[in-house]
């Protein structure tokens, strides 16, 4: 098949890429010059493990193109991919002003069937605006061309998105026309050798879907963030009480991981947008929008604990940070607690020695000329000088430390670990402080 995708994020680039990989012929398209310069020149934009290796590939095998060329992008795909960002608008809702401008792009430039696929997450009744945008601009053109509209939410886990997308647990297609669902079904056939992965239903029903798995994810995570804080307080383990009530089928162990807060481009926003589509419905919805409190608030505990030892005033102190991402095997930084907690540190005095081992070219941008805040080569790097060190993402490389380096480096052998890496046991007899959260 030809297919054009619109956008070359994560979610666009990731799409085009392994649609390229089953033998599609792919063109992504981006408004954005330099984006489109590094993809022809071999490089990513994004940090996604073996991504590079898929678009490499694929480019040299010619199934895989990119361009700036509107009008080139429209006329390409039969099967056009609307995959751009949706950011949260000033009141959390979903700005739709990037899928609606590829829309109208489709409408002014189209001259036979396609098949729109909104990819990226929206919320319900955009595929009702895309369409009116597509109609519209064929009015003003005064033709009458056949199309069809369909949503196809992305379910893809950033640091393991090239594997969710070859290998897909479902596959949700939101369709109204039977043309538009032989299409889809032929496109993801090769995905579905073993069992029947795709799931049909109605537009409406595809787009709250995306936003229903992303909530109910995020409310299993905030649970275990309060329960957490419930079981410090009462002397329990929150890491006996995953491993007791996951053992239950009926809840399992995934996303039971008590931390420092959930982050990241989808979860903060997705919740969001639902709150606020429920309010526009005159439904409210009370478990969520506590999740996403208890969320907000979970992001500040690791530095409560820290004022709890050091003071209030952090003046003069310098805070070791290992992680900034919001979760392993990405630079994402969107949303991520370290940005809280570097804020928080600032404002009460402290300096900051981070250390991530892909998302410090992002910290620099996003803390651009910030002199309180330095980037250090490796985890032992960052001890040097430090008062304390603060444990935000759980990367793989943090998982067995020299405690006792640990100990010797650090001018206070002090640890908050934000992601309960360790048995407490195990720091602790090397010496040292170690703040987790809820455990004993």
């Amino acid at each position: 098949m030809k297919i054009t995708v619109v956008g070359t994020g994560y979610v666009g680039l990731v799409s085009g890429a392994c649609l390229a990989e089953m033998g599609n012929d792919v063109l992504c398209l981006d408004v954005d010059p330099e984006k489109i310069r590094i993809l022809k020149e071999g490089g990513i934009p994004i940090h996604e493990p073996g991504l590079d290796r898929v678009v490499a590939k694929n480019v040299a095998a010619g199934r895989l193109h990119f361009t700036t060329d509107v009008e080139e992008a429209v006329r390409f795909g039969t099967i056009q991919f609307i995959a751009v960002g949706t950011p949260p608008d000033e009141d959390g809702s979903a700005d739709l002003q990037y899928v609606l401008a590829a829309a109208r792009n489709i409408g002014r430039l189209m001259t036979d069937y396609k098949v729109v696929i909104d990819k990226s997450t929206v919320p319900v009744g955009t595929a009702d605006k895309v369409r009116a945008a597509i109609k519209d601009e064929l009015a003003r053109r005064g033709v009458t061309i056949d199309f069809s509209v369909v949503s196809n939410p992305e379910f893809l886990k950033e640091g393991a998105a090239v594997e969710d997308f070859m290998k897909p647990d479902r596959i949700v297609v939101g369709a109204d026309d039977e043309q538009a669902i032989f299409l889809m079904k032929a496109l993801y056939a090769p995905f579905q050798r073993n069992h029947d992965k795709l799931v049909i239903m109605d537009v409406r029903s595809a787009e709250l879907t995306k936003y229903a798995a992303n909530a109910m994810l995020a409310t299993r995570i905030s649970f275990m963030n309060e329960l957490a804080l419930l079981a410090e307080k009462l002397g329990a383990d929150v890491e006996l009480i995953r491993q007791g009530i996951g053992s239950d089928p009926r809840i399992g162990y995934h996303f039971l991981y008590a931390g420092c807060g959930y982050g990241g481009s989808c979860f903060p926003k997705d919740v969001k947008a639902l709150i606020r589509t429920a309010d526009a419905a005159g439904q409210k919805l009370k478990v969520l929008q506590a999740v996403e409190d208890a969320n907000d608030a979970q992001k500040h505990v690791l530095v409560e604990k820290i004022v709890k030892r050091f003071g209030e005033d952090l003046q003069g102190l310098r805070f070791a940070l290992w992680g900034l991402a919001f979760k392993p095997n990405t630079d994402d930084m969107r949303e991520a607690t370290s940005r809280v907690v570097i804020a928080e540190l600032f404002r009460r005095g402290a300096t900051v020695c981070a250390y991530d081992p892909v998302a410090s070219n992002e910290a620099r941008r996003i803390f651009a000329d910030e002199a309180r805040l330095d980037y250090a080569a490796s985890p032992n790097d960052a001890l040097e000088g430090a008062d304390a060190l603060v444990i935000v993402t759980e990367w793989k490389e943090f998982r067995s430390p020299d405690f006792e380096r640990i100990r010797t480096v650090l001018k206070n052998p002090v640890v908050f670990d934000g992601r309960n890496l360790y048995d407490p046991a195990l720091p602790r007899a090397s010496g040292l402080e170690y703040f987790p959260i809820g455990r004993p």
